[in-house]
């Protein structure tokens, strides 16, 4: 089955002088890091390091073709991601602390990911999905631009935890096809609590406004398959029905009831919120009456495509709404 997309990806559009403009740039900002919400400030290109634990370096943890995300971006191929290490996140409950806490990875050049790229592409995967991209944005940009000159051809994915800075996303304008944010929280105290994301629900509602200027809702081509637009995930944590309302609220108000939502289920304590008393209230998976009493309020506020987990559900349904 063919990888190529439908349309032309958004950076094979983008003039070649904006291109490595928009990578000085980036690369600028290393020395006086603010390519995330935390706005550290500290200069990364001499080793110093802020929030994400990680200089100049960028660091991928593992890539392959990836046949676990969403059914629009894994087809029948798989979608090919790369795993960045470390993360400009530090939530209690992670699941992948391993890398994105212990920055387990190796060095890699611009020219090593677009190596990567490629590989993937040519395994037939259906897009180039970078998962915690935000701290290495510099090298990601570079790297997109190396394997376009060199044949890529498929979507990238910018899946991301959403803590972002609308100046540093405006210059992934015309580079991005599909922004993937993990939307976690509505909730600002929690996110502080369980994320150490200060601010969180600010960031990330002008982040999505940005990310749906650019690319809109989720566009997909005649197999199924993400060409461009906004996914979003959100994870329903334990006691965090009122949190997963406020996120989805604000998506079909202020974004579009066209949002492509996938409501996960799949919460499981990790790392400090199974190992540490003072996270006890999130050392449990959801109910089932929690994830219902989250769908139920998706169908309220007239969100039209929601990806969901039809056991917990428990409505016999294909676990797809709106399609």
């Amino acid at each position: 089955m063919s990888t190529r997309p439908a349309t032309t990806p958004n950076y094979q559009r983008l003039p070649a002088e904006v291109f490595d403009a928009r990578i000085d740039e980036l690369r600028r900002r290393y020395a006086d890091c603010d390519l995330c919400a935390y706005d550290c400030g500290v200069d990364r290109t001499v080793g110093e390091t802020g929030a994400c634990r990680v200089d100049d370096t960028a660091y991928v943890s593992s890539y392959f073709d990836h046949h676990g995300e969403e059914d629009v971006l894994r087809g029948h191929n798989g979608s090919g991601t790369i795993f960045l290490a470390n993360c400009n996140m530090t939530c209690v409950f992670c699941q992948n602390f391993e890398t994105s806490h212990e920055a387990q990875g190796d060095p890699a050049t611009p020219e090593e990911i677009a190596e990567m790229a490629l590989e993937l592409q040519a395994r037939g995967c259906h897009n180039v999905n970078f998962v915690s991209p935000t701290h290495h944005s510099p090298h990601l940009v570079e790297a997109v631009r190396i394997a376009s000159d060199r044949g890529l051809e498929v979507p990238i994915v910018w899946n991301c935890g959403g803590y972002e800075r609308v100046e540093i996303l405006e210059l992934l304008d015309g580079i991005v096809d599909v922004y993937m944010p993990d939307v976690k929280w509505s909730d600002d105290a929690a996110a502080a609590r369980y994320s150490r994301a200060p601010g969180y629900w600010s960031n990330v509602t002008e982040s999505l406004r940005e990310m749906h200027r650019q690319v809109g809702d989720l566009e997909v081509d005649d197999t199924g398959l993400a060409t461009a637009g906004l996914l979003v995930r959100h994870l329903v944590m334990p006691e965090g029905v009122e949190n997963a309302k406020g996120v989805l609220s604000f998506l079909a108000e202020e974004i579009s009831e066209e949002t492509f939502v996938n409501v996960m289920a799949q919460y499981r304590p990790h790392y400090e919120a199974e190992s540490d008393d003072r996270y006890e209230e999130i050392n449990r998976r959801i109910t089932p009456e929690e994830y219902r009493a989250v769908l139920d309020h998706a169908r309220e506020v007239g969100l039209e495509r929601i990806e969901y987990d039809p056991a917990m559900a428990d409505d016999g349904t294909s676990g797809l709404l709106g399609w």
